[in-house]
């Protein structure tokens, strides 16, 4: 099945990839680093570490975010350890999310 040309990404989306990128650019910049030690830093091609600085949706989560990590842009608030707690419990939340973002306190009736 052949790729769709485009797709259709709300204004939120789009804002929270675009400054995801630029915070990444700034800071490779900040550590002096050019796109091309990031890149290979990163394992990726520096084509795709300019299409990340870009804001360009497509990029996957993963280059993304192992190229944010690598310039040191904290993508969650916790650090590390509370992190790795976190995670088991579902309460990370992303730094680039309003604080309007809740996890649900409805239980579910599961008593058949």
């Amino acid at each position: 099945m052949p790729k769709p040309a485009q797709r259709p990404y709300s204004a939120y989306s789009r804002d929270a990839v675009k400054l995801l990128g630029q915070l990444i650019r700034q800071s490779r910049i900040d550590k002096k680093l050019t796109a091309e030690e990031l890149a290979e830093r990163a394992g990726v091609s520096r084509g795709l570490i300019q299409r990340i600085e870009k804001g360009d949706p497509g990029c996957t989560i993963g280059a993304a975010f192992e190229a944010a990590s690598i310039v040191g842009v904290r993508l969650f608030d916790a650090d590390r350890a509370a992190l790795a707690g976190a995670i088991s419990t579902h309460t990370a939340t992303l730094a680039l999310l309003p604080k309007a973002v809740r996890t649900s306190q409805i239980k579910a009736k599961d008593d058949f």
